[in-house]
C-alpha cells in the first residue's frame, strides 16, 4: 500500500475495529520522558495520534495541543474525550495524512510516538518536516519500535530498526539543535488481549536551541 487513499482506509479500519477506549492512556515512555525534561506547557503537536492517549494527557497538564491523524474515527474519539473530561479548548484535532500535508505552525513540543505504518510513506521526510515545525526553544520527541512485539503486524518479519543516531542523523538537524536523549531502553510492553513482552524503544529528544 502506498496512496493516501490507501493509508486512510487502512487506519480507518484499523481504529473502527478496535475497543475506542484502547490507546487513551499516555505512553510511559513519553510521560518518563516529560517528567525528567520538565518543559513548561506550551503548544503541542501530536503526529499520528490514534485514540489520543498521549494529546489527552499532555492537555491535562496544561499544554494547548494539536493532535494529527489520518483516520477520522481516531480523530473523532479524541474530540469525545476531550469533551468528556473538560479539555475541549485545549484539545484542536487535525486530519491529515502526513506523508502528503501538515498542519500549519511552529509548536513548542512535537511528538511523534509510534509512528509506524504498514503503508509506505516518506517517514523520514514527514519526520524532518516535523522537525521544523518545532519553535525555537522547543523540542521534538521522537519514540519508536526498536523491536518487534509478538503482537505486532511485523511479527515473524526480518526487521532492521535503525540505532537512535541512524533517527537523529536522518532528521539532518543543524547547529541550532541539542541532542538531550538518544537511546535504545527495554521495558515491559503490554499488547492490546492483556499479554505481556519485553520490547526496545529508540528514545529520541532534540531541543532547538534558537
Amino acid at each position: 500500500m502506498n496512496s493516501a487513499n490507501e493509508s486512510a482506509a487502512f487506519w480507518e479500519k484499523h481504529y473502527a475495529s478496535m475497543d475506542a477506549q484502547w490507546g487513551t492512556k499516555p505512553n510511559a515512555v513519553l510521560t518518563a520522558l516529560l517528567a525528567g525534561l520538565a518543559p513548561a506547557p506550551g503548544t503541542a503537536l501530536d503526529l499520528g495520534c490514534g485514540h489520543g492517549g498521549d494529546a489527552l494527557w499532555l492537555a491535562a497538564q496544561g499544554w494547548d495541543v494539536t493532535p494529527v491523524d489520518v483516520s477520522q474515527t481516531a480523530l473523532d474519539r479524541v474530540a469525545a474525550g476531550a469533551a468528556a473530561t473538560g479539555l475541549t479548548d485545549r484539545v484542536h484535532p487535525q486530519q491529515h495524512d502526513l506523508s502528503e500535508t501538515f498542519p500549519d505552525g511552529a509548536w513548542d513540543l512535537v511528538t511523534a510516538t509510534y509512528f509506524h505504518t504498514p503503508v509506505t510513506i516518506a517517514r523520514d521526510s514527514v519526520l524532518r518536516r516535523a522537525a521544523q515545525a518545532v519553535a525555537p526553544g522547543g523540542r521534538l520527541i521522537v519514540i519508536e519500535h526498536a523491536s518487534t512485539a509478538p503482537w505486532s503486524w511485523q511479527a515473524g518479519q526480518d526487521i532492521r530498526y535503525p540505532t537512535p543516531d541512524d533517527v537523529i542523523a536522518s532528521l539532518q538537524l543543524d547547529d541550532t539543535w541539542a541532542v538531550e536523549r538518544g537511546d535504545a531502553p527495554q521495558r515491559t510492553a503490554t499488547g492490546p488481549e492483556g499479554q505481556t513482552a519485553t520490547v526496545t524503544d529508540n528514545v529520541i529528544a532534540v531541543r532547538r536551541t534558537s
